[in-house]
């Protein structure tokens, strides 16, 4: 029998897909909250796929979820490939856009790689730690699931992106800016909490769907369990 998907689990799906490639391209643009702390553009829209990812997963499961993740990881390594290979074909002599096209989408290899390793380890985590936090908080207190799972996979993700990003920066430097890349990024999510709560109800309601992951794999690479 084939796996059959909702309509609404696959706009949430392609909504995290979205997610995920804009904020690669907002990150090429460092913006200033003063006191010295930078960041890049992406923490306004990357917070979004992790909480889509938790509604991924508390409704379906962490088996949708890591399908979901996958898909996505595939769908940016394809853009940051064929973004390389646009970027290597000669230029017309009229067009005089080709320094800022290359700026965007002329990421550097190790760029690349940490961001991809980075999306792909911190949105697991975060769908796992959500996933087993249900089952002992047997379905309840989702806000405080919500919570530990982001702060998890957001650690993770920049505990693995900055340093390999940017390697050579001062320990202090790096280790500020994490710091103020994690904090913003989950009180963003804590601020949009009752939105994602009342989305969660929402679709549980509307799709009778509350999957508890009892007796199941959290293999990452277990793709085909769904």
């Amino acid at each position: 029998m084939k796996e059959k998907y909702s309509t609404t689990f696959l706009l949430m799906a392609v909504t995290f897909i979205v997610c995920l490639i804009v904020s690669n391209l907002f990150a090429t643009k460092v913006f200033s909250l003063g006191w010295g702390i930078n960041l890049p553009g992406a923490v306004i829209v990357f917070p979004i796929s992790y909480i889509i990812n938790d509604c991924l997963t508390e409704v379906w499961g962490y088996r949708k979820a890591r399908l979901v993740i996958w898909t996505a990881f595939a769908a940016n390594f394809a853009v940051v490939i064929l973004g390389q290979l646009v970027v290597w074909l000669p230029a017309a002599s009229f067009w005089d856009g080709g320094e800022h096209f290359d700026y965007m989408f002329n990421m550097a290899p190790r760029v690349a790689f940490a961001s991809l390793l980075a999306f792909l380890a911190g949105s697991t985590m975060n769908a796992l730690v959500i996933s087993k936090m249900k089952i002992a908080d047997k379905g309840r207190r989702f806000g405080v699931r919500a919570i530990v799972s982001s702060l998890a996979g957001e650690l993770l993700d920049s505990l693995i992106f900055m340093p390999l990003a940017f390697i050579g920066t001062p320990v202090k430097v790096l280790a500020t800016m994490m710091l103020a890349q994690v904090s913003f990024k989950v009180l963003y999510e804590i601020v949009i909490l009752p939105l994602t709560a009342y989305v969660v109800r929402r679709v549980k309601a509307m799709e009778g769907t509350d999957v508890f992951d009892e007796g199941i794999s959290y293999n990452p690479f277990k793709i085909k369990d769904i």
